[in-house]
């Protein structure tokens, strides 16, 4: 356990920052899969913006690596593309 009260405030803010990070990245998650499962080209493509800057946020913040926001976003509009 923590002796120091700089150590205590230490893991109440990293398990803030966990749950937090864990509800943005999972909201993400969601988001991608509503994506992929949509077949329509129009809803697909209104989607497409709002999840690119839900992931650039993400990624900006270190919640996930920059490279895989950027493969996803890749293969989202690959997929979007396609419909």
């Amino acid at each position: 356990m923590a002796n120091h009260q700089s150590a205590i405030k230490r893991i109440r803010q990293a398990s803030a920052r966990r749950l937090r990070n864990r509800y943005y990245a999972k909201t993400a998650r969601n988001a991608v899969k509503k994506l992929r499962a949509t077949s329509d080209k129009t809803e697909a493509s209104t989607m497409l913006p709002k999840v690119s800057a839900m992931l650039d946020k993400l990624a900006k913040k270190n919640v996930i690596h920059k490279n895989k926001a950027s493969n996803l976003k890749s293969k989202l509009t690959l997929h979007v593309n396609k419909l």
